[in-house]
């Protein structure tokens, strides 16, 4: 199951950086040239190495970061319109999958429930 969570935080990450530079890049950029709010995918990039590390302490944090995301989404889902609308309701859903899958992955490490883990694990084997 922590695999698992790794798998789909790195993944939403991953493809949230991908949808800020495709966004801002080609797709829908504020101006027809392009946009410096292409920048906005750089900040993904600091927890990014640690997300794919499987460090808790990054998934702590960035799941509180990543709701700068979830907010610029959501303002623009709701005030743009045509593609950039659109977009901005994938990076919610991103945010979200994200948001969801770093805290349930927290949870899981949390050295309180490994140590519960092995020592239920320890108890059901039996001595030789």
């Amino acid at each position: 199951m922590i695999a698992r969570l790794r798998l789909l935080a790195s993944a939403s990450l991953i493809a949230l950086i991908l949808l800020c530079l495709a966004w801002e890049g080609w797709l829908a950029p504020l101006k027809p040239q392009g946009s410096l709010l292409i920048l906005k995918a750089l900040p993904l990039l600091l927890p990014l190495f640690g997300i794919l590390r499987g460090k808790r302490y990054t998934y702590q944090w960035a799941c509180m970061f990543i709701l700068l995301y979830f907010t610029e989404g959501a303002v623009r889902a709701w005030a743009d319109t045509g593609l950039s609308a659109w977009l901005a309701l994938a990076e919610v859903a991103l945010t979200l999958l994200f948001f969801t899958v770093s805290v349930l992955y927290a949870r899981a490490t949390a050295p309180s429930r490994l140590a519960i883990a092995t020592s239920t694990a320890s108890d059901r084997i039996p001595p030789t």
